[in-house]
């Protein structure tokens, strides 16, 4: 599967239903991760940095909603989307549960259809390269579907790497990225690479945008990592 595929986190104290869901996300193209209970949730949010989590809200140790209360007052976790599940369906419970700051609220029993859907919809607005969508920074545009790039209206040529990292820094121009963050977006947890080869990759990246000319758009920040703009 691409390293650059979202990961799920799917956090859900009944097996069957946590399984069932890492089924059906996994042949979406998803990466999952699951968890069994709140404080397992917590620090898998830390390991695996989720571009989404599927929440369930009566869970041992620590409940959902606690979960989500903790992820959404973390700076760098509050812009993960949320995704409640719960057999509540009082319109209380509702407005309780988007309060705390979920993104979307599924009443039990749903269908599974249906989350896939939001799972998408919530995805096309933090990481709308992965749905498909087109992207633009000032005179830099990427349609991720035709794998195409053109900067002020001349194609470029990137390879592979260089494009998952461009998506990268489209979907979020200005953030910083570290090399360890960029290594988990576009070449994966699983494989070994060393930081250094971001740098190469950066610098084909460079050279790429600019090939026909233009301001680099990338910014190296000292200690930090990389950004566009």
């Amino acid at each position: 599967m691409p390293a650059d595929q979202p990961i799920v986190l799917v956090v859900e104290d009944e097996e069957a239903q946590r399984e069932v869901l890492g089924y059906n996300l996994e042949a979406e193209g998803f990466r999952v991760a699951k968890a069994a209970n709140g404080e397992e949730a917590l620090l898998l949010v830390s390991e695996e940095n989720p571009d989404i989590i599927v929440l369930d809200w009566m869970l041992p140790k620590t409940s959902g909603i606690e979960v989500c209360r903790q992820l959404k007052t973390k700076p760098e976790t509050r812009g993960v989307p949320v995704i409640m599940l719960s057999a509540r369906s009082e319109e209380v419970d509702k407005v309780r549960g988007l309060e705390t700051g979920a993104d979307d609220y599924v009443v039990k029993p749903y269908s599974v259809i249906e989350l896939m859907a939001r799972v998408r919809a919530q995805l096309r607005r933090t990481r709308p390269a992965s749905a498909g969508v087109r992207l633009e920074y000032e005179d830099i545009v990427l349609d991720s579907e035709t794998h195409r790039v053109v900067r002020d209206g001349q194609a470029l040529k990137l390879g592979p790497t260089e494009f998952r990292l461009l998506s990268t820094f489209m979907e979020k121009p200005g953030r910083v990225w570290s090399r360890e963050q960029l290594l988990d977006r576009v070449w994966g947890r699983d494989i070994y690479v060393d930081t250094r080869t971001v740098d190469v990759h950066i610098g084909r990246l460079r050279k790429a945008l600019c090939q026909h000319g233009g301001p680099d758009p990338l910014r190296t920040v000292r200690g930090a990592g990389y950004a566009l703009g």
